[in-house]
């Protein structure tokens, strides 16, 4: 404990941290006169698994049941806490350098995705059963951030909002062609196709999510003009008028960021507009840290402003509008948490709780990366002509303002579930 205790005491500042050791000896960080998140640890090597590896060992902890978090209290309280401190100092880190270093370079190779390994990495994270998605998403099943015009709206208003706008940036008419790479399971384009009247093109490369979009657009009666694709976004052949990217730069790796922007470009006729929507970093090009690299997302990587744009410019796009997300995700994970603990025990069943206790760690994880940390999403709007958008941003609010305006549905759907 001796190490933990020395980390945790320079490190904890505001609000106070109780831990029992897994002998019942009592150490306590921070203000005393805060309300305290108690941890325990329930066998003697928790605590040095922890300190010797902070961002690794803290998450393992918790899953494995050796880091328990003390009711009122749970998990998500527990990295909120430490992580706004620890944000204060750098972050936390590794104590020993040689092993940072190591860690370092592990982190830059993981971002090589190759053709083979893309695949891989990406069914790691997707090839989760439908149900357990189900359990915490929204009923369009939306993946990424949801946009909170007001923090008090409904995750399903939010991500109604998101489509709304990202819409609204693409200026879109009917019968255009539009690809939607990384296409999740088809809603977005799905609801382009709705309102717009266009064809539709998404490629994705997790198996089920592909089955499942291409059964929402026979449902839908759409499958003519709606199709998804198991295929690398590199083996795509155009033009598009259109094309969105939503969620999935992510997985690109920085050293591919160049080879997407030059095949997109290649991909898009001559007037036409990508809208890529992507996490971000607020400082400047880093790395993915170990354990979300090894639990989470392998082969991910959240680019910095310097890195999209730098890619931009060398591959012959012209950036026609960039805007900053700041806090939208941090609400969407904080929801995606809530509902994730309102269904322990069904995702306890369709897997275990170590999962279950992973995918809390991770959401808890990720909403204090953008409530406390130097994450936000970014909005590029790029063309090739300067003319094929407006001079000012206007048409962008009111088409946002329209179409939301236009559906209303989901706050009816869950008020109707409810009363069932």
């Amino acid at each position: 404990m001796w190490l933990l205790d020395k980390m945790l005491r320079a490190l904890i500042r505001q609000g106070q941290l109780r831990v029992l050791d897994h002998d019942g000896t009592e150490h306590r960080y921070g203000d005393p006169s805060a309300d305290p998140v108690t941890i325990r640890f329930t066998d003697k090597g928790a605590a040095l698994h922890v300190a010797r590896d902070p961002a690794v060992g803290a998450g393992e902890a918790y899953m494995d049941g050796r880091l328990v978090v003390e009711p009122p209290h749970d998990i998500r309280d527990m990295v909120l806490l430490v992580m706004m401190n620890a944000n204060r100092h750098g972050g936390v880190r590794a104590p020993n350098p040689l092993k940072r270093r190591i860690d370092w370079l592990f982190a830059k190779a993981d971002q090589i995705n190759l053709r083979p390994k893309a695949r891989r990495n990406v069914t790691h994270h997707y090839d989760l059963t439908r149900e357990f998605y189900e359990l915490f998403l929204d009923e369009d099943r939306q993946y990424t951030m949801a946009y909170f015009k007001d923090p008090a709206n409904s995750l399903e208003r939010a991500q109604v909002d998101k489509k709304a706008l990202i819409a609204a940036k693409l200026r879109l008419e009917p019968g255009m062609r539009l690809l939607d790479i990384g296409c999740g399971w088809g809603g977005l384009g799905l609801y382009l196709n709705r309102h717009f009247g266009v064809e539709v093109l998404g490629v994705s490369l997790a198996p089920d999510q592909v089955r499942f979009a291409n059964e929402r657009a026979e449902a839908a009666g759409v499958a003519g003009k709606v199709k998804f694709q198991l295929m690398d976004y590199r083996d795509v052949t155009g033009p598009f008028d259109r094309i969105t990217s939503v969620g999935m730069i992510e997985h690109v790796g920085a050293p591919h960021l160049p080879e997407y922007f030059a095949k997109t470009h290649d991909l898009l006729g001559p007037d036409g507009i990508m809208l890529t929507h992507t996490i971000g970093r607020t400082t400047g090009p880093g790395t993915t840290d170990k354990w979300t690299r090894k639990y989470i997302f392998p082969g991910g990587y959240i680019p910095a402003m310097s890195e999209l744009v730098s890619a931009c410019e060398k591959t012959g796009w012209e950036v026609a509008d960039i805007e900053v997300l700041r806090y939208h995700y941090a609400y969407t994970l904080a929801e995606w948490y809530r509902r994730t603990c309102l269904h322990e025990a069904e995702i306890t069943a369709l897997y275990d709780a170590r999962l279950f206790r992973m995918w809390q760690f991770y959401l808890a994880g990720a909403e204090q990366s953008f409530r406390h940390g130097k994450m936000v999403n970014f909005h590029i709007q790029s063309v090739k002509r300067r003319s094929a958008v407006p001079m000012t941003r206007d048409y962008m609010s009111a088409e946002a303002a329209r179409l939301s305006a236009l559906d209303q549905a989901p706050e009816w759907h869950l008020e109707r579930k409810a009363a069932e």
